[in-house]
Protein backbone atom coordinates (compact mmCIF):
# COMPACT_ATOMS: atom_id res chain seq x y z
CA UNK A 1 0.00 0.00 0.00
CA UNK A 2 1.47 3.48 -0.65
CA UNK A 3 -0.99 5.45 0.65
CA UNK A 4 -3.95 5.54 2.59
CA UNK A 5 -6.33 7.99 1.15
CA UNK A 6 -9.73 6.46 1.09
CA UNK A 7 -12.25 4.58 3.06
CA UNK A 8 -11.23 1.63 0.41
CA UNK A 9 -7.62 2.04 1.33
CA UNK A 10 -8.41 1.60 4.97
CA UNK A 11 -11.11 -1.15 4.40
CA UNK A 12 -8.57 -3.05 2.04
CA UNK A 13 -6.26 -2.40 4.35
CA UNK A 14 -7.79 -4.02 7.15
CA UNK A 15 -8.59 -7.36 5.43
CA UNK A 16 -4.89 -7.56 4.50
CA UNK A 17 -3.49 -7.03 8.40
CA UNK A 18 -5.98 -9.38 9.80
CA UNK A 19 -5.22 -12.00 7.25
CA UNK A 20 -1.66 -11.42 8.00
CA UNK A 21 -2.28 -11.15 12.03
CA UNK A 22 -5.62 -13.05 12.77
CA UNK A 23 -5.00 -12.55 16.30
CA UNK A 24 -6.28 -8.88 15.49
CA UNK A 25 -9.81 -10.38 14.10
CA UNK A 26 -11.36 -10.44 17.84
CA UNK A 27 -10.24 -6.55 18.30
CA UNK A 28 -11.65 -5.71 14.45
CA UNK A 29 -14.95 -7.67 15.43
CA UNK A 30 -15.66 -4.77 18.36
CA UNK A 31 -14.06 -2.17 16.72
CA UNK A 32 -17.11 -1.54 14.05
CA UNK A 33 -15.84 1.31 10.67
CA UNK A 34 -12.10 2.13 11.01
CA UNK A 35 -11.79 6.17 10.63
CA UNK A 36 -10.17 7.71 7.30
CA UNK A 37 -9.72 11.05 9.24
CA UNK A 38 -7.43 12.56 6.37
CA UNK A 39 -6.68 15.91 6.04
CA UNK A 40 -4.64 17.87 3.54
CA UNK A 41 -0.58 18.17 4.52
CA UNK A 42 0.66 21.65 5.19
CA UNK A 43 0.76 24.19 7.91
CA UNK A 44 -2.74 24.40 8.77
CA UNK A 45 -2.42 20.35 9.34
CA UNK A 46 0.35 20.32 11.57
CA UNK A 47 -0.75 23.19 13.21
CA UNK A 48 -3.81 20.92 14.45
CA UNK A 49 -1.95 18.54 15.55
CA UNK A 50 -0.05 20.61 18.16
CA UNK A 51 -2.67 21.96 19.22
CA UNK A 52 -3.81 18.65 20.29
CA UNK A 53 -0.98 18.13 22.31
CA UNK A 54 -1.08 16.88 25.94
CA UNK A 55 -4.87 18.11 26.31
CA UNK A 56 -7.98 16.35 26.12
CA UNK A 57 -9.71 16.36 22.70
CA UNK A 58 -12.34 18.46 23.96
CA UNK A 59 -10.11 21.12 24.93
CA UNK A 60 -8.46 20.61 21.64
CA UNK A 61 -11.74 21.30 19.50
CA UNK A 62 -12.47 24.58 21.49
CA UNK A 63 -8.63 25.91 21.16
CA UNK A 64 -8.69 25.21 17.31
CA UNK A 65 -12.30 26.55 16.70
CA UNK A 66 -10.67 29.97 18.23
CA UNK A 67 -7.33 29.29 16.33
CA UNK A 68 -9.31 29.03 12.75
CA UNK A 69 -11.74 32.47 14.10
CA UNK A 70 -8.60 34.36 14.84
CA UNK A 71 -6.07 32.73 12.12
CA UNK A 72 -7.51 33.30 8.61
CA UNK A 73 -6.13 32.02 6.33
CA UNK A 74 -4.60 29.58 8.35
CA UNK A 75 -0.65 30.41 7.03
CA UNK A 76 2.65 31.24 8.76
CA UNK A 77 2.28 34.76 8.02
CA UNK A 78 -0.85 34.98 8.86
CA UNK A 79 0.01 33.60 12.69
CA UNK A 80 2.83 35.58 12.90
CA UNK A 81 0.76 39.06 12.58
CA UNK A 82 -1.71 38.06 14.63
CA UNK A 83 0.72 38.40 17.31
CA UNK A 84 1.21 37.16 21.18
CA UNK A 85 -2.16 39.25 22.11
CA UNK A 86 -4.15 36.92 19.62
CA UNK A 87 -2.02 34.10 20.36
CA UNK A 88 -3.28 34.18 24.50
CA UNK A 89 -6.79 34.49 23.41
CA UNK A 90 -6.73 32.02 21.13
CA UNK A 91 -5.89 29.58 24.37
CA UNK A 92 -2.29 28.71 23.00
CA UNK A 93 0.51 28.11 26.32
CA UNK A 94 3.49 29.59 25.85
CA UNK A 95 4.80 26.80 25.05
CA UNK A 96 3.00 26.20 21.53
CA UNK A 97 3.46 30.19 20.86
CA UNK A 98 6.90 29.27 21.08
CA UNK A 99 6.81 26.13 18.49
CA UNK A 100 3.86 27.62 16.32
CA UNK A 101 5.82 30.71 15.96
CA UNK A 102 9.58 28.19 15.67
CA UNK A 103 7.94 26.37 13.02
CA UNK A 104 6.20 29.52 11.00
CA UNK A 105 9.33 30.94 10.55
CA UNK A 106 11.21 27.68 9.60
CA UNK A 107 8.30 27.62 6.73
CA UNK A 108 8.74 31.07 5.63
CA UNK A 109 12.20 30.88 5.61
CA UNK A 110 12.51 27.43 3.76
CA UNK A 111 14.15 26.04 6.42
CA UNK A 112 11.29 23.19 6.55
CA UNK A 113 8.98 22.69 3.22
CA UNK A 114 6.11 20.67 4.73
CA UNK A 115 5.13 19.68 0.66
CA UNK A 116 8.51 18.20 0.19
CA UNK A 117 8.36 16.27 3.43
CA UNK A 118 5.83 13.82 2.65
CA UNK A 119 7.95 12.84 -0.18
CA UNK A 120 10.69 11.30 2.00
CA UNK A 121 11.06 8.16 3.85
CA UNK A 122 8.92 7.91 7.04
CA UNK A 123 12.14 8.17 9.33
CA UNK A 124 13.41 10.74 7.37
CA UNK A 125 11.02 12.96 8.12
CA UNK A 126 10.12 12.15 11.55
CA UNK A 127 13.99 12.81 12.00
CA UNK A 128 13.24 16.66 10.34
CA UNK A 129 10.29 17.64 12.29
CA UNK A 130 11.55 16.42 15.70
CA UNK A 131 14.48 19.30 15.47
CA UNK A 132 11.85 21.59 15.74
CA UNK A 133 11.81 22.65 19.72
CA UNK A 134 8.25 21.39 20.98
CA UNK A 135 7.56 18.45 17.57
CA UNK A 136 8.34 15.14 19.06
CA UNK A 137 7.55 11.76 17.60
CA UNK A 138 4.10 11.33 18.43
CA UNK A 139 3.41 14.93 16.69
CA UNK A 140 5.34 14.08 13.36
CA UNK A 141 3.92 10.44 13.28
CA UNK A 142 0.33 11.65 13.93
CA UNK A 143 0.83 14.36 11.15
CA UNK A 144 2.23 11.92 8.54
CA UNK A 145 -0.17 9.52 9.45
CA UNK A 146 -3.26 11.65 8.94
CA UNK A 147 -1.51 14.77 6.93
CA UNK A 148 -0.06 12.39 4.16
CA UNK A 149 -1.37 9.04 4.68
CA UNK A 150 1.20 7.30 5.57
CA UNK A 151 0.21 3.46 5.91
CA UNK A 152 3.06 2.17 7.96
CA UNK A 153 3.17 4.68 10.96
CA UNK A 154 2.16 3.51 14.86
CA UNK A 155 2.16 6.10 17.45
CA UNK A 156 3.57 4.17 20.19
CA UNK A 157 3.46 7.07 22.87
CA UNK A 158 0.09 7.66 22.57
CA UNK A 159 -1.67 6.77 25.60
CA UNK A 160 -5.18 5.30 24.22
CA UNK A 161 -3.09 3.03 21.52
CA UNK A 162 -1.31 1.58 24.50
CA UNK A 163 -4.47 1.12 26.87
CA UNK A 164 -6.38 -0.30 23.77
CA UNK A 165 -3.30 -3.00 23.22
CA UNK A 166 -3.58 -3.73 26.62
CA UNK A 167 -6.82 -4.14 27.27
CA UNK A 168 -7.14 -5.96 24.05
CA UNK A 169 -4.34 -8.45 25.00
CA UNK A 170 -5.14 -8.55 28.39
CA UNK A 171 -1.47 -7.69 29.46
CA UNK A 172 -1.43 -6.91 33.65
CA UNK A 173 -0.06 -3.28 32.49
CA UNK A 174 0.00 -0.79 30.43
CA UNK A 175 3.09 -1.08 27.64
CA UNK A 176 5.23 2.14 27.38
CA UNK A 177 6.30 3.38 24.55
CA UNK A 178 9.38 1.54 23.41
CA UNK A 179 7.40 -1.82 24.22
CA UNK A 180 4.05 -0.39 22.57
CA UNK A 181 6.50 0.23 19.50
CA UNK A 182 8.20 -3.30 19.24
CA UNK A 183 4.93 -5.37 19.80
CA UNK A 184 3.43 -3.26 16.60
CA UNK A 185 6.42 -4.24 14.35
CA UNK A 186 5.00 -6.81 13.41
CA UNK A 187 1.43 -5.47 11.78
CA UNK A 188 4.60 -3.73 9.22
CA UNK A 189 4.28 -2.36 6.53
CA UNK A 190 0.21 -1.83 7.90
CA UNK A 191 0.73 0.17 10.99
CA UNK A 192 -1.34 2.61 10.17
CA UNK A 193 -3.98 0.73 9.52
CA UNK A 194 -3.20 -1.10 12.94
CA UNK A 195 -3.12 2.57 14.90
CA UNK A 196 -6.80 3.34 13.92
CA UNK A 197 -7.77 -0.33 14.64
CA UNK A 198 -6.51 0.27 17.88
CA UNK A 199 -8.10 3.57 18.43
CA UNK A 200 -11.96 2.32 17.44
CA UNK A 201 -11.36 -0.19 20.25
CA UNK A 202 -10.36 2.01 22.57
CA UNK A 203 -13.79 3.82 21.35
CA UNK A 204 -15.25 0.43 22.47
CA UNK A 205 -13.82 -0.26 25.43
CA UNK A 206 -14.42 3.37 26.70
CA UNK A 207 -18.08 3.18 25.70
CA UNK A 208 -17.90 5.85 22.83
CA UNK A 209 -14.89 8.62 24.13
CA UNK A 210 -13.36 9.23 20.99
CA UNK A 211 -9.31 9.74 21.39
CA UNK A 212 -8.84 9.99 17.89
CA UNK A 213 -6.12 12.96 17.21
CA UNK A 214 -8.06 15.94 16.71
Amino acid sequence: MDRIKTLKDVEVGLGNLLIQSPDLVPVAAKSGPLPLRLQAPGFQGLARIIIGQQVSRASAAAIHQRFVQHISPVTPDAFLEAGEAAWIEIGLSRAKQATLAGLCNAIISDQLSLDRLIDKPAEQAISELTTFKGIGPWTAEVYLLFCDGHPDIFPAGDLALQEGIRHAFAMEKRPNEKQTRALAAKWSPLRGIAARLFWSYYRYIKEGRDALPL
